[in-house]
């Protein structure tokens, strides 16, 4: 064998092993190409229901695995940002911006969610990760299909490997495509160590089911609660505020009407066994909004202590639709 030919075959052993290493992270940085958002709504109007619009991206990137993002956590600076695909890909990195307003992605990495016995989850086809809480030690993602939580330690996900820590009879009677949509952990524990919203009720259409679980070392079932469900919008996401408030990320798509988004809002005190909740519409949108399919959100604080949303869609891998970064403070 020529001695290049030989040199390039011992450079691909090398990197084979590298990536053959159970837990091996993978990493791999990526350009993200990002095109301003000027206006959220046709008249350039910034107050939209009781939010205010501080900016928006239009995210691509040449790498095949970038899309399909349904969940999403930002450090408290703003800055940092960690989310989570429908196919089994984290991507970290950091949103630039002045002042409020996002303008690039730097630091971009991406790399597959890997399972603690090797392989990765889309490998053992539990790739279709729809919701991320941070957790003491790491962080808890909502599995759909399979309708599992599975946990990841430490603080880095990229190097992270999950293990199942919880698989529940109430969870698996959930469609196949309306599993854990959105995971709550509340720092109290209170009402319960980790809280799941479902996509909608798989017996009331009127419903969007909840389930409460807990503790976080053994979760068992602590009980159910339900939102009520309206006009047809289903849950895609949640986040809760540092003053203990519930921001619901709500979708509805019909072939007629198109897609629309919504969030409501609710104290996390609402949430307990057997409740009934409808919470407070804080903004709802139709198609003629610079919107996709929004299936994230994140919350922070900004220098002046206004809470800030961040949203982030699920392009599903298709031509015609996109990846969008939204940013709004909330105004009242």
């Amino acid at each position: 064998m020529p001695l290049p030919a030989f040199r390039s075959l011992l450079a691909a052993l090398v990197l084979w092993g590298a990536s053959s290493v159970p837990g091996q992270a993978q990493a791999v940085p990526i350009e993200i190409a990002a095109t301003p958002i000027d206006r959220f709504v046709p008249s350039g109007a910034t107050r939209v229901g009781a939010l205010e619009f501080r900016g928006g991206l239009v995210l691509s990137a040449a790498a095949e695995d970038f899309g399909g993002w349904s969940s999403l956590l930002v450090d408290p600076d703003g800055a940092g940002f960690i989310a989570a695909s429908d196919q089994g890909s984290w991507l970290t990195g950091r949103i630039e911006s002045e002042g409020d307003r996002p303008t690039g992605i730097a630091g971009a990495k991406l790399a597959p969610m890997r399972a603690a016995g090797g392989g990765t989850l889309a490998g053992q086809r539990r790739g279709d990760v729809e919701s991320l809480a941070r957790i003491s030690g790491g962080f808890v993602a909502g599995i759909e299909r399979v309708q599992e939580l599975w946990r990841f330690n430490g603080t880095d996900p990229l190097r992270a490997t999950g293990r199942r820590l919880l698989a529940d009879p109430g969870l698996a009677k959930l469609g196949s495509n309306e599993g854990p949509e959105a995971l709550l952990a509340p720092p109290s524990g209170s009402p319960a160590a980790l809280i799941v919203i479902a996509e909608k009720s798989p017996s009331d259409r009127s419903l969007l089911s909840g389930f409460l679980f807990g503790p976080l070392g053994r979760p068992v079932a602590l009980g159910t609660f339900a939102i009520e469900r309206i006009d047809e919008f289903s849950a895609t996401d949640a986040a809760l505020s540092d003053d203990g408030m519930v921001y619901l990320l709500e979708r509805r798509f019909d072939v007629l009407r198109g897609v629309a988004m919504r969030i409501r809002r609710f104290p996390l005190t609402d949430i307990a066994p057997g409740a009934r909740i409808r919470g407070e519409v804080l903004i709802e949108v139709n198609r003629s909004a610079a919107i996709d399919n929004m299936e994230a959100i994140a919350l922070h604080r900004n220098g002046a202590g206004e809470l800030i949303i961040t949203l982030l869609s699920d392009d599903n891998f298709s031509s015609v639709q996109r990846t969008l970064l939204l940013r709004f403070a909330v105004m009242q």
